[in-house]
């Protein structure tokens, strides 16, 4: 073996090797620290960070440009304020984020674990903070593992420990870790003191399935390391009493932490828009700074005998060169600096009451909707495109033994179909009676009552939020449902021709002379039962009971071996009676009923010592109905759990045996020797078993149908049989398709010993090996997986989840596209399509697009649509459409460079599109496909691990918190408990959201256009000098305090539509994305709407006072006093919802004016120097003329103000008062 290229070297860390103690002092300590701050880094970090907005760096720059006398346009200080306060608000929001990721962080490194110390030769209590690489660490059950350990010691005989990773992945499923193999020290007595190995291994990464490396004992001796000997930090050990392990990554470096990355941040459209109309703004502000200084340079150059003091000595030229600076600073409310800091508040309270939607909360999985992306919310509601994944996301993912295939018979389960029927009727059936692997009354798991347990479990999170929030993962709703143990999936009613068949094993049943024996052949009777065999052991299903941990293989029983010996006869006559017997199907020999006389009476005999160990207490089986079986996922426990109910039970399992349970026969161990898992490029797993009838080495194999039927052999000399089963299987298999059900099809490989030894030789190679150790693997699989003998096909059931086809429906009539991409038989596919209302009777199913065919399905589509353009209004009718259903093959040209646009060009003109037979990686590049190239808004929503590319390239990704962990949900920028929920995120909250956002925004706007240019007019008539009739402290506060406030209440409450009518009339939803509330035209109309009010507001009063001796002052009291109610009431024009806390915030808000300028002017008397506004507002507030003009103004640009913004609502009006809000006030969950 070679040394790995980059490695990392591990040893004890009391070792006396100074070399090794110095490499490992290099590696960081277990101690977390996900703050962003240190108390001394805050302040140049955080305003570092704030300096990458532009708007700020402006600000500042303008802040720094008052402090030039010469450009000075009122008091330095003033012009500080709205940075500061900006800056400040922005510091505070980071503070307290930080300081909860802090608290978090205590928590967790305060945790407490067991640590050897090499001074006290024994254990003692350390905090995860504490631990370093090269510790040895002692766990017991349900504790915490604190960072990334090599397991060296197991308290299970052998070597075996099970760890929950709800914590890492989401998934309560237990998995099963092992001991390093050849370890010499493996014993009762394991003692840190006598580990003299040294472990090299790769250096972190984020891999949670992988780990490469070695560990070399002092003899020399090199032995591989792999992910099964690792345990990763923040999963939770099950089921094992003690486990010691040295660290070998620790803090930052583990695996844990290394793939946290925190919450997802994304730029939205609306967003990308909003930087475009700035540099407007800006532009807009340089085109009247630059009116002002010409006017300036004019006004200087023309003026003759100056009344008042001029700097005669300054140049025209150079003097509106200042002017132009002292403009920039006046106008600078132009740009709006807490429009950044309100979009940011106003998207957290949209969140808010999203989150406490009750709508979308799902009792029975106990959780509710998660808002991962903080700052896309506005998105949902511009949707044009949505990618779905199958099962799981439009299905339940809980998978039901429906029928199944063997021998080319199909046997269809009718009762089983009706009692389907029955749960389908009332689903909550199915659901009450869940068996749980929790104990009710501790949060310690059940499994591990018999054992020792110090130290209650407490599920942290790695990187918990807030205290309250330690458990979310591990109490997450999955615990509830982990086994995968519903009635619904329990009771499988078995078909009566195939239990009669089945129970030929059961000599009690079988008499000579019974008719049974002329239609059965013992062929069949073997493929039977290999098939119920294979269903039964080629899994990973832990066995476990209320009672017990899990139940393990001891050894074999001593009865066992009185049945063993004539079931062996039987059986192997049983596959040599096709050959002898090919035309006449009975078994002939007298022999074989000798034998099964035999059996009968040594089963008897099993049976009753069985019986009698169960009446004293000493059989240690629990009774068949509180097996419990915990399956890595809902495929494999339905299989488990219609062999069971045949009477094939897995009552047992240990790394080395298995004990099955066959009818007529009893228990009976099973040498398991290797396991080969799933893998998705495989599609398939296998287990190699030593027969319990035959003694014969069996490859026992099950996987998807595409793959098993092209494995599977075609033997010489029954070609005719096997042509016959393959033939049958294969129409079942379409039928089962059709149906809607997932297959999978069972098949076998009788090995000879040479060819096993040849083969696990290579197969340990490969184990053992430390470079290209995935490639070696696959490679051995698919070596040992050929020529398989198919035995038959399973058909399981996966339910619709509630409201799915009312939900597709409406996105489709909201105008938005539904893509369907699963790994799923294309005939599955479409018999889901035609279940969820996505393809319709009337439409026209595109199949077999082939690159030839390519062109004339374009011309198919255009001359349908063509045919039917006037009726295609509405998609829900009942009018034409084309539904595209492409596979896996077919997808890879058509995503290649020359055929994209020709895909694109069809796929856009049908309804919808079904991918089938798709990777992981084609859906990924299917959404960017369509996302780049058509320049759309995309969505994917899907729930296991093989959706998270999808969900992560889409512009919206939503994650189902289902039966497939929690990868696609922590991958997500929501989470949404069920499918059904995605109707009223997008068509309610999305449209709220988009329309909200996008109005705050451009009333943001608007106020401040039209506010600076009071300003603006006024330097028609003071020599574009930069003056202002406006106090400088007013001037600032009149935006940043002022009228801030209405526009965030606008942004959070208001509702154009009332929910009910959203998702009565899901056309509202297209419409307003079509409308497109914020598009560069709506954006001129309102700068120019500003302009004009501004004009109104300013000139009115101007001629009023044309004459009069009023000061500057006093001319701009009424002008600020009329624009703060313009500006409030043009927001009452544009809400659709008014609540007593709307109009609480518009009276505070002119309240809070007035109340600032009345003590101002009362009080301060050298604010506002060199301008004096003392006296100013008494007097004015004292005038009739003031209140004419106040009022007066409010009519013109208020009626044209309902003209422009004036929108037709379709639908019943948005509820009133305080009633809007009754349906998202927040819930205890």
């Amino acid at each position: 073996m070679e040394r790995l290229p980059r490695k990392r070297i591990v040893g004890p860390s009391f070792a006396e090797d100074e070399d090794l103690k110095k490499v490992l002092k290099s590696y960081q300590s277990n101690k977390i620290r996900t703050t962003k701050y240190s108390f001394l880094s805050f302040l140049p970090k955080n305003l570092f960070e704030q300096l990458h907005r532009i708007a700020n760096i402006y600000f500042i720059f303008l802040a720094a440009l008052n402090f030039v006398p010469v450009v000075e346009a009122f008091q330095p200080e003033v012009s500080l304020v709205p940075i500061v306060l900006v800056l400040s608000v922005t510091a505070i929001k980071d503070v307290f984020e930080d300081f909860r990721r802090f608290h978090s962080d205590r928590l967790v490194n305060r945790q407490l674990c067991d640590l050897y110390s090499s001074a006290q030769k024994d254990y003692v209590d350390c905090c995860w903070k504490d631990v370093r690489v090269g510790d040895f660490v002692r766990l017991s059950c349900n504790e915490i593992i604190p960072a990334d350990m090599v397991l060296l010691y197991s308290s299970d005989p052998r070597g075996v420990c099970y760890i929950e990773t709800a914590n890492l992945d989401g998934e309560t499923n237990l998995k099963q870790r092992q001991v390093v193999s050849d370890l010499p020290l493996q014993d009762s007595q394991f003692s840190p003191e006598n580990f003299h190995s040294r472990i090299e291994c790769e250096n972190p990464n984020n891999d949670l399935n992988r780990f490469r490396g070695f560990i070399e004992h002092a003899s020399g001796v090199r032995v591989g390391l792999h992910s099964s000997n690792v345990l990763l930090r923040s999963c939770t050990i099950r089921n094992t009493e003690t486990v010691i392990g040295i660290v070998v990554y620790a803090g930052h470096e583990t695996k844990a932490m290394m793939n946290n990355s925190g919450p997802r941040y994304k730029r939205s459209l609306l967003e990308r828009r909003l930087n475009r109309d700035i540099l407007w703004c800006v532009a807009l502000l340089i085109v009247m700074c630059l009116i002002a200084a010409v006017g300036h340079g004019l006004w200087l150059k023309n003026l003759k005998d100056p009344i008042f003091q001029v700097d005669g000595e300054m140049s025209p030229a150079l003097a509106a060169f200042y002017v132009f600076w002292t403009m920039i600073i006046v106008l600078q409310v132009l740009i709006p600096i807490s429009l950044y800091v309100s979009i940011e508040i106003v998207k957290l309270g949209q969140i808010y009451f999203i989150h406490n939607d009750l709508d979308m909360y799902n009792e029975e999985q106990d959780s509710r909707i998660q808002c991962r992306a903080l700052n896309i919310t506005e998105d949902l509601g511009q949707i044009q495109y949505v990618f779905s994944d199958k099962t799981g996301t439009l299905t339940e993912n809980k998978m039901v033994f429906r029928r199944c295939s063997i021998f080319g018979v199909e046997y269809p389960h009718e009762e089983n179909a009706r009692r389907l029927a029955v749960y389908e009727e009332d689903p909550n059936r199915g659901a009450s009676r869940t068996v749980t692997l929790k104990s009710a009354c501790s949060r310690k798991s059940l499994t591990c009552r018999s054992l020792s347990c110090n130290r209650s479990s407490v599920s942290l999170h790695t990187l918990t939020a807030e205290s309250g929030e330690e458990d979310q993962l591990s109490s997450h709703p999955q615990a509830k449902t982990a086994a995968f143990c519903s009635p619904m999936a329990k009771d499988v009613v078995p078909d009566p021709a195939l239990e009669k068949k089945l129970n030929s094993l059961c000599s009690s049943l079988l008499h000579l002379s019974d008719g049974l024996f002329k239609t059965t052949s013992n062929l069949e009777l073997t493929y039977i039962t290999d098939f119920f065999l294979a269903l039964t052991i080629c899994n990973t299903v832990v066995v476990s009971s209320p009672g017990q941990p899990r139940h393990v293989v001891s050894g074999p029983v001593s009865s066992i071996h009185l049945i063993l010996n004539q079931s062996r006869k039987l059986f192997i006559r049983g596959k040599k009676s096709y050959e002898e017997t090919s035309r006449d199907p009975i078994w002939a020999d007298q022999d074989s009923k000798e034998a099964l006389k035999e059996a009968q009476i040594s089963s008897d005999r099993f049976k009753g010592s069985m019986e009698d160990q169960d009446e004293d207490g000493s059989s240690g089986e629990d009774s068949e109905d509180e097996l419990l079986y915990e399956a890595e996922s809902p495929d494999e426990a339905a299989l488990v759990h219609a062999a069971r109910a045949y009477h094939c039970t897995l009552r047992a399992r240990s790394p080395e045996n298995l004990l099955v349970e066959l009818p007529g026969i009893g228990s009976l161990p099973v040498r398991l020797l290797h396991v080969l898992p799933f893998d998705s490029n495989r599609k398939r797993m296998s287990v190699v078993v030593r027969h319990p009838l035959t003694g014969e080495l069996v490859v026992y194999t099950k996987g998807a149908d595409s793959v098993i039927m092209d494995l599977a052999e075609r033997p010489k000399g029954r070609k005719e049989l096997y042509s016959h089963i393959r033939e049958q299987t294969q129409k079942h298999l379409d039928a089962y398709a059709r149906e809607g059900l997932r297959t999978l099809c069972i098949a076998k490989k009788v090995l000879e010993e040479e060819e096993y030894d040849v083969w696990m030789k290579r197969q340990l190679l490969a184990e053992s090996s430390i470079e290209n150790r995935e490639e070696l693997l696959l490679e051995s699989a698919q070596r040992l997986e050929t020529n398989l003998t198919l035995l038959g096909s399973t058909g399981i059931v996966d339910r619709l989840q509630e409201e799915v086809p009312e939900t597709i429906e409406a996105l489709q009539r909201a105008g938005i596209k539904v893509w369907v991409l699963t790994g799923d038989k294309q005939e599955t596919a479409i018999n889901i399509a035609n279940a969820c209302k996505l393809l319709r009777s009337s439409d026209q199913l595109l199949t077999d697009a082939c690159a030839a065919l390519l062109n004339e399905l374009i011309v198919e589509v255009q001359c349908g649509q063509e045919g039917v353009s006037e009726q295609r209004e509405d998609p829900s009718s009942g009018s034409t459409g084309f539904i595209l259903a492409i596979d896996g093959r077919t997808l890879d040209w058509a995503l290649q460079e020359d055929l994209r646009s020709s895909f694109l060009e069809l796929s856009r003109k049908c309804k919808a599109v079904l991918c089938c037979r798709s990777t992981p990686l084609q859906k990924s590049k299917v959404v960017q496909l369509v996302r780049d190239h058509l320049r759309v808004m995309t969505l994917a929503v899907g729930d296991g691990a093989n959706d998270v590319s999808m969900i992560q390239v889409a512009d919206v990704g939503i994650g189902i918190s289902g039966q497939e962990g929690m990868q696609a949900v922590m991958s997500s920028d929501f989470a949404i408990p069920r499918f059904h929920h995605l109707r009223k995120l997008l068509l309610v909250h999305g449209h709220w959201c988009y329309h909200r956002l996008a109005n705050m925004i451009l009333y943001f706007f608007y106020k401040n256009v039209m506010y600076v240019n009071l300003l603006f007019w006024y330097q028609f008539f003071c020599g574009f000098s930069g003056s202002v009739m406006i106090n400088s402290w007013v001037l600032i506060l009149f935006n940043l305090l002022f009228t801030s406030v209405p526009p965030l209440i606008y942004g959070v409450l208001d509702q154009d539509t009332a929910a009910d009518a959203l998702e009565e009339h899901p056309e509202l939803y297209q419409a307003a994305r079509s409308s497109k509330v914020y598009v560069p035209s709506i954006f001129w109309i309102t700068i120019l709407d500003a302009f004009y009010q501004s004009c109104i507001c300013f000139f009115i009063p101007y001629f009023a006072l044309a004459g009069s001796d009023v000061d500057g002052l006093s001319f701009g009291s009424p002008i600020n006093t009329s624009a703060l109610f313009i500006i409030l009431l043009h927001q009452v024009i544009e809400s659709h919802t008014l609540t007593w806390i709307h109009a609480l915030v518009l009276f505070l808000s002119a309240a809070s004016y007035f109340a600032f300028v009345l003590l101002f002017s009362t009080f301060c008397i050298v604010c506002s120097h060199p301008t004096n506004l003392l006296g100013v507002e008494p007097r004015q507030l004292s005038t009739p003329l003031f209140y004419v003009i106040s009022v007066f103004l409010l009519t013109p640009p208020l009626d044209i103000c309902g003209l422009v913004f004036a929108v037709p609502v379709d639908g019943p009006p948005p509820e009133p008062l305080g009633s809007a809000l009754q349906d998202f006030l927040p819930v205890s969950v």
